[in-house]
């Protein structure tokens, strides 16, 4: 039995019903959604979309890292993302420790994390506020492209726009 199981059973039911093959690798709706790796949170759905319309990019926190850098320069690029919405939201996790916390906590189990950083966020509206001057600044993304953020609510499905 393999831990994995469980995954491919559903998989082989969800192929069976499968309609979306005629899908292009292109943002239909023009839209990059920046937001964290929550499970409780469901992009498509909350923001009214389907499979294909935009370009979900997901990380601990909703970070505006390098690597969210990249992959936003390809999908505006090559995938038609014409806007950005970052999402972080209520009840973090990453809003609850620190670097230092998550560096202890692994060197408890033997496991020296000191080379990474973890981009936790003590105060998430300041992240916000800085990762939205990161997207509008970076000299590898078109001058004028919409850039927004909202925090979303896990315990009400609301989004609050932000003022930045």
């Amino acid at each position: 039995m393999s831990a994995f199981d469980d995954l491919y059973a559903a998989n082989a039911k969800f192929a069976r019903r499968f309609g979306d093959s005629g899908l292009t690798g292109r943002a239909a709706r023009g839209l990059a959604v920046v937001t964290c790796m929550d499970s409780r949170i469901d992009p498509l759905g909350l923001l009214g979309l389907k499979a294909g319309d935009a370009k979900i990019l997901r990380n601990a926190g909703a970070r505006v890292t390098d690597d969210v850098l990249r992959t936003l320069v390809l999908a505006v690029y090559l995938l038609g993302v014409e806007r950005v919405l970052v999402m972080p939201h209520t009840d973090c996790g990453m809003a609850k420790v620190t670097d230092s916390d998550v560096h202890a906590l692994t060197k408890e189990r033997g496991v020296d994390t000191r080379s990474l950083e973890f981009h936790t966020v003590p105060d998430q509206n300041e992240a916000l506020r800085h990762d939205l001057i990161r997207i509008r600044s970076t000299p590898f993304l078109p001058e004028g492209l919409p850039v927004t953020g909202a925090i979303y609510d896990v315990r009400t499905g609301r989004l609050t726009p932000s003022p930045h």
